[in-house]
């Protein structure tokens, strides 16, 4: 039977999981509608203050490069936060989630799929792994060190398209009688 230190243990780690999984849901949320309105207040509280913020890899080390700093980092989101907005459409997919709390360290991996198109009208997907390392700062469980290292990108056409949807026997309304 286990005792209270370890039933306190379990419920600490289980609430340091939700955090991170909450604080990553929430910067995908934000960086989803990216645009001037975006709180960046908002995005920049979910960092720490000395946190880091870097692109991983030949592509994204040099596409993105590195922040170090809340603020640093804000000032990075804040060049995407333009009139018009740089994305006119921008979804973040995160897949294979492993969070592992050890003590206080906490960290999460995900598989990331992003389909965005920009204000341009060119379309692009990519996939990244991302790498987050948290802390409790203030009250609460924030970004230390995010890293996202590029797997694929390429450009696609348009996402959209008005075209009939391939469903066997097409649209019809299914009524009980009886």
């Amino acid at each position: 039977m286990a005792d209270i230190a370890q039933l306190q243990q379990r419920l600490h780690d289980l609430e340091a999981q939700q955090a991170a999984r909450a604080c990553m849901n929430r910067y995908m949320a934000l960086c989803d509608q990216l645009n001037a309105g975006t709180p960046l207040d908002e995005l920049a509280q979910l960092f720490t203050h000395n946190a880091v913020w870097e692109g991983k890899g030949a592509r994204y080390a040099g596409s993105f490069g590195g922040y170090r700093g809340r603020e640093a980092i804000a000032q990075m989101f804040a060049t995407y936060m333009t009139e018009p907005a740089h994305f006119a459409l921008n979804v973040h997919f995160l897949t294979s989630e492993l969070i592992e709390v050890d003590g206080e360290r906490v960290t999460g991996s995900w598989i990331m799929l992003q389909a965005s198109t920009f204000a341009s009208g060119a379309s692009h997907m990519n996939a990244a792994r991302l790498s987050v390392a948290f802390a409790f700062e203030e009250q609460r469980w924030r970004i230390a060190h995010f890293q996202t290292e590029n797997l694929f990108s390429r450009p696609v056409a348009a996402w959209n398209s008005e075209a009939q949807l391939p469903v066997p026997g097409g649209a019809r309304i299914a009524t009980n009688s009886g």
